[in-house]
């Protein structure tokens, strides 16, 4: 059941479009009444220093108890690429967001691997990763997600996402991503020549800020599956933030929503 009064709704129409013909298939996942944990990497394929973080990515669903709740976030940035390797799933969006988290914890630097869950810098990791999930879901949430999606034989996701909040909350905005994991690189030059480097929850879509107005957004749009994504490794992620301070108030994860 949704608080009443603000109600965020979005659609990403057209998630289209490899070669093969999909089955119908569905998804759907409602958040819970507590704050699930937003847990955002900010690394790069050309710093020597990241590969332990991704990999701590990947690890912590299994180091966590079964009752822990996070969503997982790898955000490749490209201010990196000058030293001899371009990121290819880097995107200037997540250098920009980092850059903004930064300025809401008040910090002083941008720096690779980096660590924010729900939206507050960490200071260590992996200890500090593990506990900082479970103090977040301790925490009531402060907004409701709903997310759906649906593929059909063309090959297109369609997918829709409603967000509640309370009359009273702070201005909010909501923020939808695409992941994909089982990803690997060879990487040939710059600090990890000669490395293969395997990437989990990689975000390859990004939708947002969509600012809340009058208790109430809504947002269509189109994004092109490359052929080359793997469908049955892509999940879908929505969560809203409080946009005075960062903090992140709810998130949800709907896993293989396009798997065929």
């Amino acid at each position: 059941m949704f608080m009443p009064r603000l109600i965020v709704a979005a659609t990403l129409a057209t998630i289209a479009a490899s070669q093969s013909g999909a089955a119908l298939a569905r998804c759907n996942a409602h958040s819970g009444p507590n704050t699930t944990a937003l847990v955002e990497l900010y690394t790069s394929e050309g710093c020597s220093s990241c590969p332990p973080a991704d990999r701590q990515l990947t690890r912590l669903e299994p180091a966590l108890e079964s009752a822990a709740e996070f969503v997982p976030l790898s955000l490749h940035v490209g201010y990196w690429d000058y030293i001899g390797w371009k990121d290819a799933y880097a995107q200037e969006i997540f250098g920009e967001r980092q850059s903004r988290l930064i300025r809401k914890n008040r910090l002083q630097t941008v720096y690779t691997p980096q660590f924010f869950v729900g939206g507050s810098a960490l200071k260590s990791w992996p200890g500090g990763l593990r506990d900082e999930v479970r103090r977040v879901n301790a925490e009531p949430a402060g907004a409701t997600i709903q997310v759906q999606a649906r593929q059909i034989v063309t090959g297109t996701l369609t997918v829709s996402a409603e967000a509640t909040t309370s009359v009273n909350a702070a201005p909010a905005l909501l923020y939808l991503a695409l992941t994909e994991s089982g990803l690997v690189s060879r990487v040939t030059r710059g600090e990890n020549s000669g490395v293969t480097l395997a990437h989990d929850h990689v975000v390859r879509a990004w939708i947002g800020p969509i600012r809340l107005t009058d208790g109430i957004a809504r947002i269509q749009r189109e994004i092109l599956l490359p052929a080359d994504w793997n469908r049955g490794q892509l999940d879908l992620v929505a969560f809203v933030e409080d946009d005075r301070s960062g903090r992140i108030v709810q998130a949800l994860r709907a896993r293989h929503c396009s798997a065929s």
